[in-house]
C-alpha cells in the first residue's frame, strides 16, 4: 500500500511541475509580447480634415514627430497635447496595435480681422493679436448685431470665406443689419443677417452665364439682382 501511495504522489508532483512550467512559459510569451508592443514604435500617421495646419505641423503638435513608442502615447495623451493649442478646437485620435495612428482635426481657424479692436477672431470666438489672410471688418458693428454676425460668419464655407476681402457694416433706412462684402474677384455683395447664408452660394451664382466675365454688385439683401459696374 505504501508503494502505491508513493507512485501516485510522484505522479501528481510531475503533473503539477508540468503545469507550472506551462504557466511560466505562457507568462514568458505574454511578457515578451507586451514588451515588444510597449517598445514598438508608431509606424504610420494619417492626418485628416486639416487646412490651416500642414500635416507636419499636426504631427509636431501631437508629439509624434520622431515616431515614438505606440503604447507610451495613448490616444487621450495625444489629444491633450493638441487641444492645448489655441488653433485646435477638437481632435479625434484612433490607434491600432500595429502602429497606425489616425488624427482627425477640427481646427479653430481664423474667421475675420476686426479692425475696431485690432484682433483676429477665431472660430470659437477667441480673439488673438496674430494676423492672417482673412476678411477684414473695417468698421464697428453694434453689440446687438455683432453676436449674430459672428454666428453667421462661423457658418460660411471655407471656400467662400477665402474669397471675401473686406466686410463693412452698412445699414440703411430699410434694414439696420445690412453688410457690404468686397470679394477678392472684384465683385461686391450686399447681405443682411437674415439672408447671410446666401453667401454660401456665391461661387454657384457668379458662375452663371449672365455674370460671366462681368464685375458688379450682387444684391442678396433683397432679391438676387446683379448691378454691373462700368469701366
Amino acid at each position: 500500500m505504501e508503494k502505491k501511495q508513493t507512485k501516485t504522489s510522484t505522479k501528481k508532483v510531475k503533473i503539477l511541475y508540468k503545469r507550472i512550467l506551462l504557466v511560466i512559459f505562457v507568462l514568458s510569451l505574454l511578457a515578451t509580447f507586451l514588451f515588444f508592443c510597449y517598445q514598438s514604435p508608431i509606424k504610420n500617421i494619417v492626418i485628416k480634415n486639416n487646412q490651416f495646419f500642414s500635416d507636419q505641423e499636426i504631427i509636431d503638435l501631437s508629439g509624434l514627430r520622431d515616431y515614438p513608442s505606440n503604447f507610451q502615447n495613448l490616444s487621450f495623451r495625444i489629444k491633450k497635447r493638441m487641444i492645448e493649442n489655441t488653433y485646435i478646437k477638437d481632435v479625434e485620435v484612433h490607434k491600432n496595435l500595429f502602429g497606425r495612428v489616425v488624427i482627425t482635426v477640427e481646427e479653430n481657424y481664423p474667421l475675420f480681422y476686426y479692425q475696431p479692436n485690432q484682433k483676429t477672431v477665431l472660430l470659437d470666438g477667441t480673439e488673438v493679436t496674430a494676423t492672417f489672410e482673412v476678411p477684414l471688418v473695417i468698421n464697428y458693428i453694434p453689440n446687438t448685431k455683432y453676436e449674430q454676425f459672428f454666428e453667421k460668419m462661423s457658418e460660411v464655407p471655407k471656400e467662400v470665406l477665402s474669397r471675401i476681402s473686406e466686410i463693412k457694416y452698412d445699414p440703411n433706412e430699410v434694414d439696420d443689419s445690412r453688410f457690404l462684402l468686397s470679394m477678392s474677384d472684384g465683385n461686391y455683395v450686399y447681405l443682411t443677417l437674415t439672408r447671410f447664408s446666401l453667401i454660401d452660394r456665391y461661387v454657384e451664382i457668379i458662375r452663371k452665364e449672365e455674370f460671366a466675365n462681368k464685375k458688379g454688385i450682387l444684391k442678396l439683401d433683397a432679391g438676387n439682382s446683379f448691378e454691373i459696374l462700368e469701366g
